[in-house]
């Protein structure tokens, strides 16, 4: 099943509904609220996983995936979901965040994730758990579906990510087309001869021990990315401030040059076992960064997904429009135990 929420009269009112007279306020995010608990546990490889719980300490589990890899989580994320229906984990992935140390690469792929996640859902106690991801937080949670398909309560996944080589190429190669000045800036500052493979001489600066060509590499990328998501007058990031984004795109790095771990089997063909979860993908026709046509092939592959398409959103995940679909589904979830079958 596929349908549409569109914006009508600008961002602060809903697309007008067949009946409806007056447009519909769009729902804001939750307001920000102090941790129930913060852990820091030990998960092995010298990584210390951070992870923080909210909302009720009795209320419906909900795992809360971010993106990057090597992002780390931000409280738009957890903003989503009603604090006084879920209990909200947060963790930062190995490498991300507050987890430490930040930035390593050593003992840091999805499969050892995928054993954080176990670990951290047996350290809470917890039976199951909805999964909440975005980006390359949706393709983990997807992984971690797959891996422990008995644990899900139900998925939603934002603007997936599924760590194709088509969705690597293009972000590093094919969305030249689109955005040919900023691809410019970028491939400018690689060698002629790595043009070609921008990812690769990326990674390989941002692995050097000098700060300067790391830190040069992390702001090229930055702003390439800035650019795809439709920010290019975004301010880049100096100082103490561009260490973080180092560190994040070192992470990101390392994951896309080995396809995320994830092409033996490929993540597509290990969904078999999530027929009947309850899945709801959110992602935008103008979405730069992950592409549409993975939403598409998504769907294709769990009959039970509903697919909603978010116009205008692009891949930002505080657009009013992503904002109010995105609470709106979860508290559905929250009272029924299952997602709104439409708009």
């Amino acid at each position: 099943m596929i349908f549409m929420i569109r914006s009508a009269g600008g961002p602060g009112v809903r697309a007008r509904r067949p009946g409806y007279h007056r447009p519909v306020p769009l729902r804001p995010p939750y307001p920000f609220h102090a941790a129930l608990q913060t852990l820091q546990l030990p998960v092995g490889g010298g990584h210390v996983m951070h992870v923080q719980t909210f909302g009720a300490a009795r209320g419906q589990p909900a795992l809360v995936l971010h993106g990057g890899p090597g992002s780390g989580a931000s409280p738009m994320l957890w903003r989503y979901l009603d604090p006084a229906r879920y209990h909200i984990i947060v963790p930062d992935q190995r490498g991300a965040g507050r987890s430490q140390p930040r930035g390593r690469t050593q003992h840091n792929s999805t499969d050892h994730l995928l054993a954080d996640l176990r670990q951290l859902r047996a350290h809470l106690g917890l039976a199951r758990w909805l999964v909440v991801g975005g980006s390359w937080g949706a393709g983990l949670a997807l992984a971690h579906a797959a891996d422990e398909p008995s644990a899900i309560d139900g998925l939603l996944l934002r603007a997936v990510f599924l760590a194709r080589d088509e969705d690597v190429h293009w972000f590093f190669q094919g969305a030249a087309t689109v955005q040919p000045a900023a691809w410019q800036a970028l491939a400018s500052q690689a060698p002629a001869e790595a043009r070609d493979s921008l990812l690769a001489w990326l990674a390989d600066r941002l692995q050097q021990p000098q700060a300067a060509p790391r830190e040069a590499a992390a702001s090229a990328w930055w702003r390439w990315e800035q650019a795809l998501a439709g920010r290019s007058d975004a301010l880049v990031p100096t100082g103490d401030a561009l260490a973080p984004v180092v560190d994040r795109y070192r992470v990101q790095a390392h994951y896309l040059r080995h396809g995320c771990w994830l092409q033996s089997p490929k993540l597509l063909d290990r969904l078999a076992a999530l027929h009947g979860v309850p899945t709801l993908i959110m992602h935008s026709p103008q979405d730069r960064i992950c592409r549409p046509e993975g939403a598409e092939a998504l769907r294709g592959r769990l009959p039970q997904a509903r697919l909603r398409w978010i116009d205008g959103a692009g891949h930002d995940p505080t657009h009013p429009a992503m904002v109010d679909a995105m609470v709106e589904a979860l508290d559905h979830f929250a009272r029924h135990g299952r997602f709104p079958v439409t708009a």
